[in-house]
């Protein structure tokens, strides 16, 4: 019989998410940034103290408050809706009707099952009802959403129901192709192996549609 301890491992050893959306609690944001960092700088001491590490060491002394304002104001940092991006858009006053494709966009996130960086690329694209977005909102929604513990195939979803809401279409895909260190450096240690996710929304659920966005993303981008 399966203990719950051995169980939790389980789940985070299978990448298995429990929810749709983070799993953030009502109290989050009932203290400052400036208190979390407090509070995790403490907590990484901590950590650091019991792994044996000697703090009064040059090298060491800053690293918990580097850490703890890591955690807060970086790579987490998309956890505070505060940090959310402003989607405007605006009207498509050109009339284009065609895909439009934003691929290769670097992505850096978290495994929320061991806390090792996810490193790969977000493809994002969408088909204008009247409504357009800037690129840079894009790339900026994509950094929103990663800088948080995630499941990657929550990350994905994420950011297109995000853009589905901006523009107020359907019509938005997202494939990231990504490198989970949880994976590639520890446990199974295959350095080699990465995850593809997707999401497809109204016409890219169409097979001719999504093939087209599919081979965009293949073309070589020339400078």
């Amino acid at each position: 019989m399966i203990n719950n301890e051995d169980f939790l491992d389980e789940i985070g050893d299978n990448h298995i998410g429990s929810s749709a959306q983070n799993p953030i609690r009502e109290d989050a944001f009932a203290i400052t940034d400036d208190e979390k960092i407090e509070k995790i700088k403490k907590d990484v001491e901590n950590i650091l103290i019991t792994l044996g590490m000697d703090l009064t060491d040059d090298s060491l002394k800053g690293t918990p408050n580097r850490v703890a304002k890591m955690f807060v104001k970086e790579i987490f940092g998309g956890l505070n809706p505060i940090r959310k991006p402003k989607a405007s858009t605006f009207d498509n006053n050109y009339k284009y009707g065609e895909m439009l494709v934003e691929k290769n966009i670097t992505l850096y996130s978290t495994c929320e099952h061991h806390l090792l960086p996810i490193i790969g690329r977000a493809h994002v694209a969408y088909i204008s009802n009247g409504r357009v977005i800037g690129l840079s909102k894009m790339n900026r929604i994509v950094e929103y959403y990663s800088k948080r513990p995630q499941v990657q195939e929550r990350l994905t979803m994420q950011i297109v129901q995000e853009l589905q809401r901006a523009l107020g279409t359907e019509d938005v895909a997202c494939v990231i192709d990504a490198k989970h260190l949880c994976v590639n450096s520890r446990g199974i240690k295959d350095i080699e192996s990465s995850t593809v996710t997707s999401e497809f929304g109204g016409k890219f659920k169409d097979p001719q549609t999504r093939r087209e966005f599919l081979d965009y993303i293949k073309l070589e981008t020339q400078f």
